[in-house]
């Protein structure tokens, strides 16, 4: 996900009621449960005050989840922040590609 505010104020003010939103961060293959993002394993990038601009995650999908995406069925992503709720289903293309990249 990239959530981009290119006015400098706006960033400020946007990464100050974001805090927290690396962990709201998920995917769900199909109709199983969403599996929610592990972020910033290398170390915490948030403060009291403020979220960083950047944050790392990995997602893990249970082997079903994995079989059923390599099967074509559809990935959703979303954030769900009290300050910022949003969800997407992938187009195919991009379905397809992520799911070619599963192990």
């Amino acid at each position: 996900f990239m959530v981009e505010y290119d006015n400098v104020e706006e960033r400020k003010n946007a990464l100050a009621r974001l805090i927290g939103i690396e962990d709201t961060v998920w995917v769900r293959v199909d109709d199983f449960d969403k599996v929610f993002a592990i972020a910033n394993e290398d170390l915490d990038r948030s403060a009291p005050d403020k979220t960083s601009a950047v944050h790392f995650m990995r997602v893990e999908l249970t082997p079903e989840m994995v079989a059923a995406a390599k099967q074509g069925a559809a990935i959703k992503a979303g954030i769900d922040h009290p300050a910022y709720k949003k969800g997407i289903e992938l187009p195919e293309d991009k379905r397809d590609s992520l799911a070619g990249d599963l192990h």
